[in-house]
């Protein structure tokens, strides 16, 4: 039997408003040490960011929060990965670095505090912030990386990781950050709190990883709800580590952006496998989204067993995905500092680089309809691949959708159709091509 180390045994504060990281990180270093169980018991601990180690397990009791603190002078800077990009930044309130043999159990909750984050971003009128301030120097592209956000909780470089039954709740950017990691399994957690004036606050992010399984999980979220990733552009291209063999199965998909490969793709995506998901008041049901610069690919592809109530977009690809946030370019006039991070938004990959192809996807078994009170968006198809590289060999089979209106489909090759039926009520609403360009 594993040894348990208590909060109790070290008397941590559990009040939310005394900073008890040390403490914290003694219980865990502690069970590291033993190969034990560090219990966060009943209560609320407010902590900047905590370490795991291998061969332990972090269990929460029912009602253990741990409270990300916004003293941001509390979080070191590390070295990491955020939205595609190797640079320094925060890192989450719960991380695993390195490590392997990790469990994190129990139906507890992280929450980070969240509107001090968001309010960094769009200002408390949700108007202005640092957002305000790049868009006015035509740096959008840089906002996202220069407003440095904690996330909830990161598993970085680590093997045979196991996260079940956690909340994460209000997370300052992504949710759960899965990077450069292999053997992981999250069952049964859920990601809530995050509201429409959360920016980038995307569920479950896969990215550059390998053998990853996602289930019985529930997401409510303000960005993509489950997405796979591989690094952005000419740095994602330069590290160079797909993303592949990752099941989603038996997920709970409700506000959000829906289940998502991309957009950065740089580094490859093959061998996905995405099914029995459930969707309702989701923005998109399955998404794929890529720019110019980023290329890469995505194949192999097997998406199957979704239902879909009160969806936007059943089916959403974009490959020249929101612009002004993808295309990175200095002002003419710019006189200011350039930042290690901006060098590498800023380089080009050359021309010989392919566009991202897209091939080989199957998706079969699934319905699409909206409740008669429902008078939101309802686009069966946005498919919108590239004239010099179209998306090629996308399969339907036994798919029925019930929508207002038909969509669009753009630049595709050799798509095949099988027991595919779809019901109209409406002509095609030009206004919605415009999606997600935030």
């Amino acid at each position: 039997m594993k040894q348990i180390f208590r909060t109790s045994d070290l008397d941590v504060c559990r009040d939310g408003k005394t900073l008890v990281t040390e403490k914290l990180q003694e219980l865990i270093d502690l069970a590291a040490q033993a190969r034990g169980i560090a219990l966060l018991e009943k209560g609320t601990y407010l902590t900047a960011a905590l370490y795991l180690k291998s061969h332990m397990e972090l269990q929460f009791e029912e009602g253990a929060v741990l409270l990300g603190t916004t003293d941001e002078e509390q979080y070191p800077v590390v070295p990491t990965r955020a939205a595609g990009i190797e640079m320094d930044w925060y890192p989450g309130i719960l991380n695993c670095d390195g490590q392997t043999d990790v469990v994190i159990s129990g139906p507890g909750m992280i929450d980070g505090q969240g509107e001090y984050w968001w309010n960094k971003y769009w200002g408390e009128d949700q108007k202005g912030g640092m957002r305000k301030e790049y868009d006015a120097k035509g740096l959008r592209w840089a906002c996202d990386y220069d407003c440095m956000r904690v996330r909830n909780l990161v598993v970085m470089g680590s093997d045979h990781v196991t996260i079940r039954d956690i909340t994460s709740y209000r997370s300052g950017f992504w949710n759960v950050h899965i990077c450069y990691s292999s053997q992981i399994h999250v069952d049964g957690i859920k990601i809530a709190g995050c509201g429409k004036s959360s920016p980038s606050t995307d569920g479950i992010d896969i990215d550059s990883c390998d053998h990853v399984l996602v289930e019985n999980c529930e997401t409510s979220c303000n960005d993509d709800s489950i997405c796979i990733k591989s690094g952005r552009d000419a740095d994602g291209y330069r590290v160079g580590r797909p993303c592949h063999h990752i099941t989603v199965q038996n997920c709970k998909i409700h506000a959000g952006f829906g289940v998502t490969i991309g957009s950065e793709v740089s580094g490859g995506v093959h061998d996905i496998l995405l099914k029995q998901l459930q969707y309702h008041g989701t923005d998109c049901g399955f998404r794929i989204k890529s720019s110019l610069p980023r290329r890469g690919y995505i194949r192999n592809v097997l998406v199957e067993d979704l239902q879909m109530v009160n969806v936007k977009y059943p089916f959403h690809f974009c490959l020249n995905w929101n612009p002004a946030y993808s295309y990175c370019d200095l002002p003419e006039d710019y006189q200011g500092e350039v930042p290690d991070s901006w060098r590498k938004l800023l380089e080009k990959l050359p021309e010989s680089v392919p566009l991202t192809q897209v091939s080989d996807i199957t998706i079969r078994n699934v319905e699409a309809r909206c409740e008669d009170d429902y008078e939101g968006i309802s686009r069966a198809f946005h498919i919108e691949g590239y004239a010099q590289m179209p998306i090629s060999q996308i399969r339907f089979e036994h798919v029925k959708l019930d929508c207002k209106e038909f969509g669009v489909i753009n630049y595709v090759k050799d798509m095949e159709w099988d027991q595919v039926q779809v019901s109209v009520s409406e002509e095609r609403n030009a206004a919605n091509d415009d999606y997600d360009n935030r």
